[in-house]
């Protein structure tokens, strides 16, 4: 609820404090008191766009400060949580704008952006007019105001997740067909591919093996002539005999000498055995090195075609073995990617009756909400002279989405048989602003979080049908908030409180006030909208069984 409203330097107004009241507020004024402006204002501190120039001549900036009353269940409470912004019971929106149009604004003493003003001005005011493109007339939001008149969230939640599980089916369905016609398109160059490695076979480290291989047969007759030689020079006829022969000698030696030879001769006997290994080591090289001329072939055949088949599939060798099962993975799901499109198919086809039954279920709760609203409408429209008129609720199909098949709009006919159309188009000034109110006055839930402004919604209406309207205001009013711009004393009657805008000119200069209305004050200010600047006995007799009324 708005509780307070300081302007200060914007338009025609220097300094101007309102303190608003539940139930019915309404402004009245001659035509250009500035009415408008204290609209224009309060649109400002909301971050709605409006006129480009506001700060009054002679000034440096304009100031709207705004005070709004939010209860625990306020839905402006996430949107602070969301932006950052310290909350609580009261919100205090500031907004700034200077003479060369520069714009800041606060929240409870934060700085803002005009994004994060306009989402809360949603949940915190309703502008409603013959002009009111942001609300009533606007056709894109009428299936949202169906839905909450007809209490639909959880039908449409329903469709909500519906749709969702039927988007992600025809995402997997569509990849796994991109990724199976991939693979087709490949199919020939697998299956060679795939075939040429299993005949192939190359094992990891084999590369490295076959290449130390062919090195040592290729440099194997210099070594093999050199190892020869070493056998030989290490052998009986060399290092070994003579080693055999020292140790027999020292071992006749050691009868005569006792323990003197021990240790020569276990060093000695440890040398030979060493020898002993290091002449197996080399016969078994010897033995190596002996090859058959056609095993290099063979083994350079091998390595050259590893290498080669590494190269044309730019690997590397060793590699070889993990990219051909990477190639047998993609013929395996080129096997099977039938079955698995097949299976997603079915899947796409349950998801896909499983929304539409979702929807029409939608749809057809939306009809029923429909045609209890019409009648909702209608009923409304004959206390305000209308009971001629139709209000229909017109369904046309729309593409499938998360919230349903239907598109949704309000339509009017004027009179029985005439052709009905957009609440814009149709409707005279007047018929509109009674059409936006019964529909309103329908729409509106008992718990309601918004402050209603409804600017001059009574124009081209008076007498009995100003009267209905005023009504209807009132009513809507009770257990809210409403401000109302009018002209009309039967309207302004029905106010629980009521301000008089007025424009004053001192010193040649012209400024717009408010002024707030006791009960004298009322009658005289009623008394004038009835009979124009001469307040007559008459205008005031009638202005009395107004507010009597």
């Amino acid at each position: 609820m708005l509780r307070a409203l300081e302007i200060r330097d914007l338009l025609i107004i220097d300094h101007l404090e309102l303190d608003f009241q539940p139930g019915l507020n309404v402004l009245t004024g001659e035509t250009g008191a500035g009415k408008s402006i204290l609209l224009d204002s309060l649109g400002f501190v909301l971050g709605w766009r409006g006129r480009a120039e506001l700060v009054r001549t002679g000034a440096e900036q304009g100031e709207v400060v705004a005070e709004f009353e939010l209860p625990d269940s306020h839905p402006a409470h996430a949107i602070l949580e969301d932006a950052g912004l310290p909350g609580g019971e009261e919100l205090i929106l500031r907004r700034v704008n200077r003479k060369d149009g520069r714009k800041t604004a606060w929240i409870n003493d934060r700085r803002c952006s005009g994004d994060v003003l306009r989402a809360l001005s949603e949940t915190l005011v309703e502008l409603h007019g013959q002009h009111d493109d942001r609300g009533l007339l606007d056709p894109k939001g009428h299936r949202q105001l169906l839905d909450q008149f007809g209490d639909l969230g959880d039908l449409i939640a329903k469709t909500r997740l519906t749709w969702s599980n039927l988007s992600k089916v025809r995402k997997t369905l569509k990849s796994a067909e991109d990724a199976l016609k991939a693979v087709q398109d490949e199919e020939e160059f697998l299956r060679h591919a795939v075939s040429e490695l299993d005949v192939l076979d190359p094992q990891p480290g084999e590369e490295g093996e076959l290449d130390s291989r062919r090195r040592m047969m290729q440099a194997a007759e210099k070594i093999k002539e050199d190892v020869s030689q070493a056998h030989t020079a290490m052998g009986y006829n060399g290092a070994e005999g003579a080693m055999g022969n020292a140790l027999r000698w020292l071992e006749d030696a050691g009868a005569t000498v006792g323990d003197q030879l021990d240790e020569p001769l276990a060093a000695l006997g440890r040398a030979m055995s060493e020898l002993g290994d290091a002449i197996s080591g080399v016969e078994r090289c010897m033995d190596a090195l002996d090859f058959n001329p056609i095993e290099l072939e063979q083994t350079e055949e091998r390595l050259f075609a590893i290498r080669g088949l590494a190269r044309k599939h730019n690997v590397v060798p060793d590699e070889l073995g993990n990219f051909a099962n990477d190639l047998r993975g993609k013929m395996a799901a080129l096997d099977a990617g039938e079955g698995e499109i097949a299976e997603l198919k079915q899947a796409v086809a349950s998801a896909e009756k499983a929304y539409e039954t979702s929807a029409n279920a939608l749809s057809k709760a939306r009809q029923a909400a429909a045609s209890r609203l019409d009648q909702a409408v209608m009923a409304e429209l004959a206390p305000l002279k209308m009971e001629r008129a139709v209000f229909t609720t017109q369904f046309d199909a729309e593409n499938a989405g998360p919230e349903g098949i239907d598109a949704v709009s309000f339509t009017v006919a004027t009179n029985p048989g005439a052709p009905s159309g957009p609440l814009a188009k149709i409707a005279s000034g007047g018929e509109l602003s009674r059409f936006l109110l019964a529909l309103k006055v329908c729409l509106t839930s008992e718990e309601r979080n918004t402050t209603m402004i409804f600017d001059e919604i009574d124009r081209g209406v008076g007498g009995a049908t100003a009267d209905a309207v005023g009504r209807r205001l009132s009513s809507l009013s009770e257990g809210g908030q409403i401000l109302v711009v009018t002209h009309s004393p039967q309207v302004a009657a029905l106010g629980a409180h009521h301000w008089r805008v007025q424009k004053d000119v001192n010193e040649g200069v012209t400024l717009s006030t408010v002024v707030s209305l006791d009960s004298d004050d009322r009658v005289d200010e009623i008394a004038r909208m009835i009979s124009g600047d001469k307040i007559t006995e008459q205008a005031r007799s009638a202005a009395e069984a107004l507010l009597a009324g």
